[in-house]
């Protein structure tokens, strides 16, 4: 980018005639941002970028039209973008939320802890999800593209590559671009590379040692810890066909959640059709077998003989019934602020967890994972620490099975718990 075609001075002006150019908020060679205000939004903070409108940025164009299309929780809002002219100039603009900081920014002052590391690399992994399965790549995933949204971590979609295009030709190649990316097809691979550059960043405050020039790969420091030092390494395969994919990412950083998942990665609501399917033909034969239970007592009652002078003595209710089990002590995830501001309408868990006959928790499975691992492992991880007073047949302690029903918010994370055995 030419400085002098896209100017700090020239806030003030009003482009498209709508969007104030409001406060100078930085430039780099690919263009200028500003702040600017949205009218009529309930929120009407917004960044405008300014590229030039050459052949040049025909990607930047693509981009942004294949960003409209899009909507994740963890991807950044696109609101409105075409061309524009100031000064005779002629430009492309992008409308995009306004960020309150970066990874980039913060890393200079310190590295981020493991658990910070955990923290973000989970909604990262959902939005490059989300883009690899419609069909693009993001290709510049960096620190500086790690934004924070209103407490919401979000990918920036202003350079989005569709998956197959032909290499990008990078001028100069980064440690950011994986290195097929100048000749190759774009591919998902692609990101993964640069997922593993940044979670080195992320902990040492610098990107890996790497000569591009020889043949070896580039250098994960020893003091990373684990899992996040086998991740980077794994990532960082000169050969894309070698390195792990974002699922391997998830396993290493989840190693509890490692049965696999009956439904795909989704940010929708609304639980699969499958599993409700599963849930309610087991209430269905649940309750046939309650109603069997109940018609045989009441004929063994019918057909019982009375004794000549003798009264029948009532049947003992703690010893000839079943009687349910109750919770006696139920522990609620500890959800951080930085992971439940990510989360986007709600996200439900169902853990099936096995009381032993003294009310502990002898199993816990998943019933229903949800779409986030992260917030599948928290559930999983509190179920295990509940406790149950015994259900008892005949008035003898017995073990019982509940599905503990997961709901994680914004604003509040709830659990309802339900004896399915005895």
């Amino acid at each position: 980018m030419n400085s002098a075609i896209i100017s700090s001075d020239w806030a003030g002006r009003t482009i498209a005639e709508r969007y104030t150019l409001l406060r100078w908020l930085g430039g780099s060679a690919a263009g200028g941002v500003f702040l600017t205000e949205i009218p009529g939004s309930s929120s009407p903070r917004a960044a405008v970028k300014l590229v030039p409108a050459a052949a040049a940025h025909a990607e930047i164009r693509e981009a942004a039209w294949a960003a409209a299309t899009l909507s994740h929780p963890h991807l950044m809002r696109l609101f409105d973008s075409g061309p524009c002219e100031i000064d005779d100039a002629a430009l492309f603009y992008t409308v995009t939320e306004y960020t309150d900081e970066n990874l980039a920014q913060i890393l200079p002052d310190r590295p981020l802890t493991a658990e910070e590391t955990a923290e973000m690399l989970d909604p990262v992994l959902d939005a490059l999800s989300y883009l690899h399965g419609k069909g693009f790549v993001h290709g510049h995933l960096k620190p500086s593209n790690i934004m924070v949204v209103d407490d919401r971590l979000k990918l920036s979609v202003d350079k989005l590559e569709a998956v197959g295009k032909p290499g990008m030709h990078f001028q100069p190649p980064g440690i950011h671009h994986a290195p097929e990316c100048a000749t190759a097809a774009i591919a998902p691979a692609a990101d993964v590379w640069s997922l593993g550059v940044v979670v080195v960043e992320a902990l040492t405050q610098q990107p890996p040692v790497w000569d591009p020039a020889v043949a070896s790969e580039p250098v994960v420091p020893e003091s990373i810890p684990q899992p996040f030092a086998e991740i980077a390494r794994e990532c960082l395969r000169r050969d894309p066909l070698r390195r792990c994919t974002l699922g391997d990412i998830r396993a290493r950083l989840h190693p509890d959640l490692a049965v696999p998942l009956a439904q795909p990665i989704t940010t929708g609501r609304t639980a699969p059709v499958r599993s409700r399917a599963r849930m309610l033909i087991g209430a269905a034969i649940l309750l046939i077998l309650v109603i069997a239970f109940v018609r045989l007592q009441s004929h063994r009652t019918r057909s019982s003989p009375a004794v000549e002078g003798q009264q029948v003595p009532e049947a003992r209710t703690d010893r000839g019934a079943t009687r349910k089990g109750t919770v006696s002590e139920r522990v609620m995830p500890d959800v951080p602020r930085s992971a439940s501001s990510t989360i986007w309408g709600t996200v439900g868990v169902k853990i099936r967890v096995t009381a032993n006959a003294k009310g502990r928790v002898s199993a816990a499975t998943f019933e229903s994972a949800g779409p986030s691992r992260y917030f599948a492992n928290l559930a999983l991880q509190a179920a295990r620490k509940w406790r149950f007073r015994s259900a008892r047949v005949h008035g003898r302690a017995v073990a019982s099975v509940w599905i503990l029903q997961f709901q994680f918010r914004n604003d509040a994370t709830t659990v309802e718990p339900v004896e399915v055995s005895p």
